[in-house]
């Protein structure tokens, strides 16, 4: 079973931006195959790498989800769901050199989903015997790993940025993830655009007192936001790039642990 890694925060941290760079740090250090989950219903991690999407899994749950309610279904006759399923998960994996990516896009529409998020449960944990990573990209909080629809994590990073009310908000998805009872094998922090790459001691202290587990500062970077504005994806920023380094630095830390 692959071993899965969720970035999680509240939004506009940058949590996307360093999900990008820990895979393409990844990708350069063999730590390969990877599965790339983008659960982000404002889903961009596709961006910062520089792929192009076509499909995503909410495409493929509403179109499952109309067969019962339109009077011609989008399943041919004789299909089942499942394998009707199957054939649109292969089309929507968007496959790379070290890594594949699956995008899980806008949440469900009027109805009930429960049988069509059973069977995106069951593809996915199919998938996941097929990498040694996936990486989850999670939307602000922890829904789908918390409605059981992502597979089971090992490590969950937390991503704030150096605001008290930022550390606050990670320490509430800190506090979710214990009465979820999920368990999993570390709980880490990253705080990001920190002046300097440093912390004042209020921040310091706001993190003791939310019992988070610092792993990495990663500093404010005027470049990010100059490839963004140019809409060039973030892995391609230079090596000496401060924010690169700082997550490198991370990153090597993160795979003592996983």
């Amino acid at each position: 079973m692959a071993c899965t890694i969720a970035v999680a925060g509240k939004g506009g941290v940058g949590k996307t931006t360093l999900c990008g760079l820990l895979i393409d740090w990844m990708c350069k250090n063999g730590k390969t195959p990877i599965l790339a989950v983008d659960a982000d219903a404002n889903s961009n991690l596709n961006e910062v790498l520089g792929v192009e999407v076509e499909t995503t899994l909410g495409d493929i749950r509403e179109l499952v989800a109309s067969a019962d309610i339109v009077d011609e279904s989008p399943i041919p006759a004789g299909m089942s769901k499942q394998d009707f399923m199957d054939i649109k998960f292969n089309r929507a994996i968007i496959e790379e050199d070290d890594y594949d990516m699956l995008v899980m896009g806008r949440t469900q529409g009027k109805g009930c989903y429960c049988f069509v998020n059973g069977l995106l449960t069951t593809e996915l944990r199919r998938l996941s015997g097929g990498y040694k990573y996936i990486l989850v990209d999670n939307e602000a909080g922890m829904e789908h790993i918390s409605r059981g629809i992502l597979p089971e994590v090992d490590v969950i990073v937390l991503v704030s940025d150096c605001s008290r009310r930022g550390i606050q908000a990670v320490g509430r998805i800190a506090q979710l993830i214990g009465e979820m009872e999920m368990k999993p094998k570390a709980v880490k922090l990253i705080v990001n655009r920190a002046p300097a790459a440093e912390l004042a001691e209020g921040i310091k202290e706001e993190i003791r007192l939310q019992n988070l587990d610092l792993i990495g500062v990663v500093p404010q970077d005027e470049a990010v936001y100059e490839y963004d504005s140019e809409g060039k994806p973030t892995v391609t920023l230079p090596a000496d790039s401060k924010v690169r380094l700082a997550l490198n630095a991370i990153a090597e830390q993160l795979f003592t642990i996983v």
